[in-house]
């Protein structure tokens, strides 16, 4: 017991941050889960998906956090864990599976050829997970169709290193972000999406507020909280910004001359085409624009940072080397407190890409273009040949998919049927593959629904490897629990086809620490070869050493670990030169219309991650927002008759939402925001991958997924609905979007026609037709409200309306289990205050708790809330909420 109650060091399997954890095993199936106070990305901070780890952890009925003792009370039935392989649905054995899948993707190679065969892999997997499916796929079956989920996310950025720097190489490190005088975030809302970076930056602004902070976004983001200046740039009007950037550093005599002459080719091209660049295309006023201008040219420590508002676009890869031309003409660029820096969303898009888990990569950066290349691989693996040509990238993949052209296809780690552009399609090309297998946790989500079999992996917990985070620091993450049922690392699975497929002695591998020791000697020789990503250091380490690997930042190698790349040149091109490009601003690729007369951007909200596979178990991050929404300007509401918490159907040519009305001014008129998470398992109509266009970066092949052409139009329900069950449930009518809560579910439900019996209506829907019943109607105002005891325990309850139920939701939540006294009122009883919706996740703290104790207390500030309540004092991204509160509070108003 005592061994299984240590402290584990591990890594947050969720952004590109790579924080490090403490899980502990509480020896009662349970985790608890902290901060590593030890590791140098976050020094002990954990955002609110961090700290809730502990209650996604699969095969668990409960789990704790080190904020948070209570159990997080799980409802029979809720936990989908994939425990044993399954074909069609029935459970068989690993051998039985495997076979098949051996059986499958072989006779497809001998009848159709390798090209016939693909994997579609993710950045959830460990290095380890992706080097051995990259090398099943790239060296032995001799296909290059291996490619990632990662090309949704940092594709552009690594099309545009190597068209700069010769390499997919990011220059700095987060300390960077601390010597800067300058940081501008485009295309970032570090505040939701990397919070414990955000917070660092925040901490440096407090004690050094002459760091000044630029946001350039089209959207007012949580990350404007600490912003000097906000850029609401024009959708795609990035090129045409960093070309205006650029002509103003020639014209401010602000470009490093020393620095160009020594280590830059490209600038006479890259200052021509930007002076050509017409400044109207971002959209942003004269008088902003030379106020940035000017800031940027006398700042000499300058940080842009940049993300997917830069990445998902069909000039993605332009816009990186706009960034980059500016840096690298002034010479800001590896040295403290300077440089261009891509942060990652997924935990290992960068492990993905040192093993070249895309499909126009090799392993170890090396170049699939290049013959000497492939011949050194060929020869390092003892493969029968190694890939010629570069693979599908992931939305030519799937269209491949849907032609016929692929016969077998393994999707492992990742739900394409919800996230990839045009998800309709992309879901019925899956469906009517002739084989494919998913490799997943559960067997729930959109694209485990179609598959022929499905594998039970290890998850987060459980698996034992390596990840690299954004700024190059390769971590473990290590097991904490067994894994439940029959799952197992999903390089065991790789391996495995490999055997099976007649390559026994090439992957016979033991464990993960055996893997990573091949990678990094391919490191090793890869560098020989004049690439930058080397940790040949560590290519002879032995079990414990890999078991007890520290942090480590590359590269590692023979005089050199860690530290920044091309302060002082040393590029990775043929002459050693960076490169400048010539670019020119291009528009959208999705076409504005009558009939699509919006342009909806997409991203992420702060407690949700992907596609919920795991966040959406967890009550605590299902607390902040409960059901799928989109943002649209007053202007635009009060023209189309849309109220808030109305429903509003989005129509593009490719596909339709129901999402749930947020009228605000976040958002400019003429633009629109959704976030990307909810899927048909927990909001059938809020798949915004259903109306995203499929165009694509034709130099990256990364989609353009925050600039579709949608129309907006108010969905007139004839009735709405919120149920609330302490057992699962399965909504039928035409919306619906479930979450997770403490004790059960909730849902909102709406319809355009009303059931003739309400009563038998929701008996059906909760499962429970011989259950005692309190109800209310008012069949002449559309009122129903049902609540269903079982042992006089309320099970659940349903009010309906004929307009949004207005209802205390979590006040109702919390009911179940109890007597349930009081719950067709609605409303909480004095005795039994409401939280309302949790604003802190961290330490699950509400609206109504909030106003409470502003009122109560005389609250001025935010740090006032954190020291009453704690709110806002851990990751830190509720505190622009924090501070909306206290603006809108009748003490703030009244002193104003």
């Amino acid at each position: 017991m005592a061994d299984e109650l240590k402290d584990i060091r591990t890594t947050c399997p969720y952004c590109g941050t790579g924080c490090g954890v403490l899980a502990r095993a509480d020896g009662q199936g349970g985790l608890v889960v902290r901060g590593d106070g030890d590791h140098p990305a976050n020094a002990g901070r954990l955002c609110s998906k961090g700290l809730a780890l502990g209650d996604i952890v699969g095969g668990l009925e409960a789990a704790k956090c080190a904020t948070d003792s209570r159990p997080a009370r799980r409802a029979a039935g809720s936990n989908e864990r994939l425990l044993y392989p399954q074909i069609g649905g029935k459970q068989v054995s690993w051998d039985q599976a495997m076979g098949q899948v051996a059986q499958k993707f072989s006779a497809a190679v001998a009848e159709h050829g390798p090209d016939s065969v693909a994997f579609y892999v993710s950045g959830q997997l460990l290095t380890e997970d992706y080097y051995v499916a990259n090398k099943l796929m790239k060296g032995f079956i001799g296909s290059a169709n291996i490619d990632t989920n990662s090309r949704l996310c940092m594709a552009s950025s690594v099309a545009g290193h190597r068209r700069a720097f010769g390499a997919d190489i990011v220059p700095g490190i987060y300390d960077d972000f601390e010597a800067a005088d300058l940081i501008v975030l485009n295309g970032s809302n570090l505040a939701w999406c990397h919070p414990v970076l955000y917070q660092r930056i925040a901490a440096e602004k407090a004690r050094r507020p002459a760091l000044q902070v630029v946001v350039v976004d089209p959207r007012r983001t949580a990350s404007c909280d600490l912003a000097d200046m906000h850029l609401r740039i024009a959708p795609g009007g990035d090129v045409a910004l960093y070309n205006g950037l650029l002509a103003a550093l020639a014209d401010a005599d602000a470009l490093n001359h020393a620095y160009l002459s020594a280590h830059v080719d490209g600038l006479d091209a890259a200052l021509a085409a930007a002076k050509a660049e017409p400044l109207e295309a971002t959209g942003i006023g004269t008088t902003q624009l030379a106020a940035f201008f000017a800031l940027w040219a006398r700042s000499e420590k300058v940080v842009t940072i940049y993300s997917q508002g830069v990445n998902q676009s069909t000039s993605g890869t332009d816009k990186v080397n706009a960034i980059l031309n500016c840096h690298l003409a002034t010479g800001r660029i590896g040295r403290p407190g300077m440089g261009p820096f891509s942060v990652t969303g997924q935990p290992n898009a960068m492990g993905g890409r040192e093993v070249g888990g895309m499909a126009n990569m090799l392993a170890a950066h090396l170049d699939i273009a290049d013959p000497v290349h492939r011949h050194a691989l060929g020869r390092f693996w003892g493969g029968p040949s190694v890939a010629a040509h570069a693979g599908l990238t992931a939305v030519d993949l799937f269209r491949a998919v849907a032609r016929g052209q692929i016969k077998a296809l393994w999707i492992a780690g990742s739900n394409p049927a919800a996230s990839l552009p045009e998800a309709d399609k992309v879901a019925a090309a899956i469906k009517a593959c002739a084989f494919t297998v998913v490799s997943d946790v559960t067997a729930q989500t959109d694209t485990a629904q179609l598959a022929d079999i499905v594998l039970p992996v290890q998850g987060w917990g459980e698996k034992d490897g390596t990840v690299t985070n954004s700024e190059r620091v390769i971590s473990r993450q290590r097991a904490v629990l067994p894994a439940p049922g029959a799952a197992r690392a999903d390089w065991q699975l790789f391996a495995e086809l490999g055997q099976r497929m007649g390559w026994q002695q090439a992957f016979s591998y033991d464990n993960p620490a055996q893997i990573f020791r091949e990678h990094a000697a391919l490191s090793g020789l890869a560098a020989g070869l004049g690439g930058g990503f080397d940790i040949s250091d560590l290519a002879q380490m032995s079990d414990a050493d890999y078991a007890g690997l520290k942090p480590q930042r590359w590269p590692v190698k023979a005089g050199q670990t860690g530290g920044r790349f091309f302060g002082d040149g040393g590029f990775f091109t043929a002459n050693g030169r960076a490169k400048m490009l010539p670019l020119q601003h291009s528009v959208p690729a999705a076409k504005l219309s009558n009939c699509h007369p919006f342009r909806l951007n997409t991203g992420r909200i702060r407690d949700q991650w992907h596609t919920m596979t795991r966040t959406g178990m967890s009550a605590r991050l299902s607390g902040h927002i409960a059901e799928p929404f989109v943002e649209i300007h007053p202007d635009d509401a009060a023209k189309l008759g849309i109220e808030p918490a109305d429903l509003v159907q989005l129509d593009s040519l490719h596909g339709q939402c129901i999402l749930r009305a947020m009228v605000t001014d976040r958002v400019m008129p003429g633009q629109l925001f959704a976030p990307i998470h909810w899927t048909a398992q927990f909001a059938p109509t809020g798949r915004i991958g259903a109306l995203i266009e499929a165009q694509v970066d034709p130099v990256s092949g990364q989609p353009e997924t925050k600039a579709a052409a949608v129309s907006a139009k108010r969905y007139a329900a004839r009735w709405f609905g919120y149920a609330v069950s302490a057992a699962p449930l399965a909504p039928r009518s035409e919306y619906w979007a479930k979450a997770k809560t403490d004790l059960g579910w909730r849902a909102e439900i709406a319809g355009m026609e009303a059931p003739a019996d309400w009563e038998a209506e929701a008996r059906a829907l909760f499962g429970l037709p011989q259950a005692a019943v309190q109800q209310v109607e008012d069949k002449g105002r559309g009122i129903f409200r049902y609540a269903f005891h079982v042992d006089n325990k309320l099970q659940a309850a349903l009010f309906v309306a004929s307009e949004p139920v207005n209802a205390a939701r979590d006040h109702l939540a919390n009911l179940l289990g109890g007597a349930g006294v009081g719950a067709l009122v609605g409303r909480a009883r004095a005795d039994m205050p409401d939280p309302g919706p949790i604003i802190c996740a961290c330490f699950s703290v509400g609206v109504n708790t909030i106003m409470r104790s502003i009122a109560a207390q005389g609250l001025v500030d935010v740090e006032a809330i954190g020291q009453a309540l704690q709110a806002g004092t851990n990751c830190g991204s509720c505190r622009p909420e924090l501070a909306g509160l206290l603006a809108r509070s009748p003490r703030r108003e009244a002193a104003q």
